[in-house]
């Protein structure tokens, strides 16, 4: 049983539409969305997302030697609880657009809209990356507050991460 299942309600050139479902302890790893904007809005339990901005390359500290792929540095916004009472998520093209999303407290679902939606033929495909984290701080100490600039490494899709689909119950959408 996949831990993460996607009901595919509806795509066109323009937008596509679906709704995630996450299993209990569930985590759509940090991914990205590349000239994409979207809205998340839960329909059902309490997601925990993580929102980053990628940031230009600069002159800054490089990154963690254990760092074994490309690296990317990024702001690291937001660690914020979404429950159905809770606005939608929203990312554009360069606010919010990585993101990782862990079902907290029992299974979660959202509805997820993408435009325009993946298409590796125009330069839209999903890639996923590993928070290069420094030591962690000594015991007792706060760990560090949001926002903060982060290293990123680019990584293949998770082994344990797949998405199953299921399919659609609701109304036939027409467009």
């Amino acid at each position: 049983v996949p831990p993460v299942s996607y009901m595919h309600i509806c795509e066109t050139e323009s937008f596509s539409m679906g709704v995630f479902l996450l299993r209990s302890g569930a985590c759509i790893p940090l991914h990205d969305h590349p000239g994409m904007n979207g809205m998340l809005k839960v329909l059902y339990g309490t997601l925990r997302i993580a929102c980053m901005d990628t940031l230009p390359p600069a002159a800054a500290a490089p990154p963690p030697a254990a760092a074994a792929g490309p690296c990317h540095r990024a702001l690291f916004r937001s660690r914020q609880h979404y429950t159905p009472a809770s606005p939608p998520c929203l990312l554009s093209p360069h606010t919010d657009n990585l993101h990782q999303i862990d079902a907290v407290d029992g299974p979660a679902a959202f509805l997820d809209i993408l435009a325009p939606p993946y298409d590796p033929q125009h330069g839209r495909d999903c890639h996923y990356y590993r928070l290069l984290e420094g030591p962690p701080p000594p015991a007792g100490a706060e760990p560090p507050g949001l926002p903060r600039e982060v290293w990123l490494m680019e990584t293949p899709q998770a082994a344990d991460f797949w998405c199953g689909g299921e399919p659609y119950p609701g109304p036939r959408v027409c467009l």
